[in-house]
């Protein structure tokens, strides 16, 4: 497994992150593993090399953030051994201030997750998506605050304008906070907008492109036909995914199929090979509900594809409005 520097940070990540969303309750989708199901998943990803983990406070109600403390430890001699990242943003209860980037939830989340987690920090502290309602200068003090109070060592964001993003850091500079070392972000062969102003700001500004859903949902590794039915537990149980994807991707999924089965190798190691060749991506964030969505993700790592593979892939694309994310 091979190592990088998150950004221009000191902070050296795995070349591909576990994402934890799929294991907390099984009760909040069915597609969720609980702890005894998820340990033997992420001791593979462990021993795979894997040192980077992603979750998030609203991941199955907290249970995921549960979780991932609980089994972290098991499988890592010491806390340094291991990057854990989480996010904050989503509703965490029912109270209007449950949710959201005022320095009240923040500071509440933060501590909550570190409670969740077992923990005394978290490596990487993200917000989960720009909040409308709250003055970007009130959330990047906060943010900073945890920082300087040793909850967080780096700040990371995910899912939002281009503009908002540069905002943000523009208001850290001005005011001597701490910046943002990361962009979570929707980004794969068949949602590639992203193209356009995120990843050129990401990559001029040094910071790292974590990019998620890398196999969209699983469609690009046969989780849905042809006619758009549902092959697998998630994709039965994620209407989402409707949302983000539809037929005009399949183009792209034949491109990839086709390079797939003149390899030899299952479609994800296709997808993922070449999204870890983009510029300015650290490490797609990629989840696992079975021992081979591991094995194709550190298989991908070795997977070189050539320019004309490169040109088929990318040729079928065709823009399209930005998605709502969900991340």
């Amino acid at each position: 497994m091979r190592h990088t520097r998150l950004g221009r940070s000191g902070l050296k990540v795995s070349r591909l992150c576990l994402g934890m969303m799929s294991y907390g309750s099984p009760e909040s989708r069915a597609w969720i593993l609980p702890e005894d199901a998820a340990l033997p998943l992420v001791t593979r990803a462990a021993e795979a090399g894997i040192t980077y983990f992603d979750t998030a406070d609203m991941y199955s109600g907290g249970a995921s953030e549960v979780v991932t403390g609980r089994i972290l430890p098991k499988l890592f001699a010491h806390r340094e051994d291991y990057v854990l990242a989480t996010k904050v943003f989503f509703p965490t209860g029912p109270g209007p201030n449950d949710a959201g980037l005022s320095r009240k939830h923040i500071m509440a989340s933060i501590d909550g997750s570190l409670r969740r987690l077992g923990t005394d920090y978290v490596d990487l502290y993200q917000i989960h998506r720009w909040d409308p309602e709250t003055p970007i200068e009130e959330t990047m003090e906060a943010l900073h605050d945890v920082v300087r109070a040793g909850k967080a060592r780096y700040l990371g964001a995910s899912t939002m304008a281009a503009w908002q993003f540069a905002t943000a850091q523009y208001t850290a500079d001005l005011n001597g906070w701490t910046r943002f070392v990361s962009m979570q972000n929707h980004y794969n062969l068949v949602f590639r907008e992203e193209e356009r102003e995120m990843i050129p700001f990401c990559i001029d500004q040094g910071v790292g492109i974590l990019p998620w859903s890398p196999l969209a949902r699983g469609l690009l590794a046969g989780a849905r036909d042809r006619e758009g039915a549902a092959t697998t537990t998630r994709s039965t149980s994620d209407p989402f995914a409707s949302e983000l994807y539809n037929t005009e991707d399949y183009p792209v999924v034949d491109a990839v199929e086709a390079i797939a089965k003149a390899r030899g190798v299952p479609p994800a190691q296709i997808s993922l090979a070449w999204l870890l060749t983009r510029p300015g991506v650290t490490a797609p964030i990629f989840g696992a509900t079975k021992p081979h969505h591991i094995d194709d993700a550190v298989a991908a790592l070795e997977i070189e594809l050539t320019p004309e593979e490169v040109a088929a892939v990318e040729g079928p694309y065709r823009p399209r409005p930005p998605a709502r994310s969900e991340g």
